[in-house]
């Protein structure tokens, strides 16, 4: 049993490690694309992720040229935003809260936002004003 726990917690990283690597540009038409089916737009999706990772547009621009990876581009952000720890729910069956690792935990807020936007929530209460 013990030897089973530690496979699955390596398979577990390994998998968390490929998903960092990830680059962000790969990942951005997924949340438009989302966005865009519910009525919504291009702007509105920028908008969350400036409010979380605190980028610029020129320096949002300037990550999906470079390919920079998700592991990057949440540690290089110049001020994530302290409200995003107002973030609640799950995503994908997880509940954000017991999420351990700092960097998956961004990722899944950033998810979050992103349904809360399709799913219609007003932006005033989607950047928790």
């Amino acid at each position: 049993m013990f030897d089973i726990m530690k496979i699955e917690e390596k398979e577990t990283a390994m998998k968390s490690e490929q998903l960092y690597a990830m680059s962000f540009a790969k990942l951005y038409p997924a949340y438009t694309a989302k966005a865009l089916r519910k009525g919504k737009s291009i702007d509105e999706v920028n908008q969350i992720i400036m409010w979380l990772t605190g980028y610029s547009p020129t320096q949002l621009s300037q990550i999906l040229d470079n390919q920079t990876n998700l592991r990057e581009f949440f540690d290089k952000a110049p001020c994530l935003h302290p409200n995003r720890e107002l973030i609640m729910g799950s995503i994908c069956g997880v509940k954000i809260s017991e999420i351990e690792d700092p960097l998956m935990k961004n990722i899944r807020y950033l998810d979050k936002l992103i349904d809360e936007l399709a799913n219609g929530k007003p932006m005033v209460k989607i950047l928790r004003k």
